[in-house]
């Protein structure tokens, strides 16, 4: 059983915070289990977007945890993240949105493999 969407937010901001990184809840989902998208903004024009790993990836020795994917390998316009997430609110309207803003582009997130 993960953490609920909710908690797990606060605590990626939290983090994000403690590391310099401003972050806010661009749009709050579902509290249980909404999926969360991760956009961070590079101040430049361009973004990257983070989303959830697929069901695939997991295994029994860390069920808890949420790993991500980027979607594209190099940051794109943030109107082509933008266009992406109101595709997914569509598909999903439990989806919660996550924005931060990094020059670096840190993200702080567990990555799925390859």
């Amino acid at each position: 059983m993960r953490l609920k969407s909710s908690i797990w937010v606060a605590a990626y901001l939290r983090r994000c915070q403690t590391a310099g990184v401003f972050g806010a809840v661009r749009r709050r989902g579902a509290e249980e289990a909404g999926a969360v998208f991760v956009k961070v903004a590079l101040l430049d024009g361009n973004a990257m977007l983070y989303v959830p790993a697929p069901q695939t990836v997991y295994d029994d020795s860390r069920p808890i945890e949420r790993f991500f994917m980027p979607t594209w390998k190099e940051p794109v316009p943030e109107q082509s993240v933008d266009e992406r997430l109101q595709k997914e609110i569509r598909f999903d309207p439990d989806a919660w949105i996550v924005e931060t803003e990094d020059r670096a582009g840190r993200h702080f997130l567990d990555l799925a493999r390859d």
